[in-house]
């Protein structure tokens, strides 16, 4: 529910469309999720790069970095979880209107909360992938040593261990990051998406 009062929406004179034709190609979200160290950012960060190759007009979201900047503000309960999955739900949207292909890197462990941002999007425009890891291959890996702390109870509410994480209902692309090399995933969600004719 909105504080805010006496607002008119504001009518764009460049429709998304107008942008979309501009580029010569769609635009969506590419709403990556999965536990810490599945291989989220590695394989958002790797689509990005070939879409740029490739010419695509793109964009990466990461999890870790909207902490730093715009949701710098919110920890890691669940009621905080949510804001920041909403609030990037939000930007997201405004890529996609501008003509982009953004890809987002974020544990978003609730499926409410994706469902929420889903409903922001027109059909077709929010690919839900699902970077799916076992748990014990994420704790293996622990990039930034937090399985670790989270294990020691250095950190609370830590997905995974202390905190659930939902596996994603009915995802549009599944990658099993334990059994794939970042190459072979990234050339699947660019075969999505060129089946889509967002590409």
């Amino acid at each position: 529910m909105t504080k805010s009062t006496n607002l008119t929406w504001h009518s764009a004179a460049i429709t998304k469309l107008d942008r979309r034709v501009q580029h010569a190609h769609g635009s969506c979200t590419l709403w990556f999720t999965g536990l810490s160290g599945s291989g989220k950012s590695t394989i958002a960060n790797a689509v990005s790069a070939a879409l740029y190759k490739h010419g695509i007009s793109e964009y990466v979201l990461d999890g870790d970095n909207i902490r730093h900047g715009l949701n710098k503000d919110l920890g890691f309960t669940d009621e905080d979880r949510t804001e920041n999955i909403r609030r990037i739900g939000e930007v997201a949207k405004l890529f996609v209107d501008s003509g982009k292909v953004v890809t987002t890197a974020f544990i978003s462990p609730f499926q409410s909360d994706r469902d929420q941002v889903r409903a922001l999007f027109e059909p077709e425009e929010f690919i839900e992938v699902f970077v799916d890891c076992p748990l014990d291959e994420c704790e293996r890996r622990d990039p930034k040593q937090l399985y670790v702390k989270a294990r020691r109870g250095e950190i609370k509410d830590f997905t995974g261990i202390d905190s659930p994480y939902e596996k994603p209902a009915a995802p549009e692309i599944t990658i099993r990051s334990d059994q794939t090399t970042v190459e072979e995933s990234v050339n699947q969600v660019l075969d999505y998406l060129r089946r889509k004719s967002i590409l």
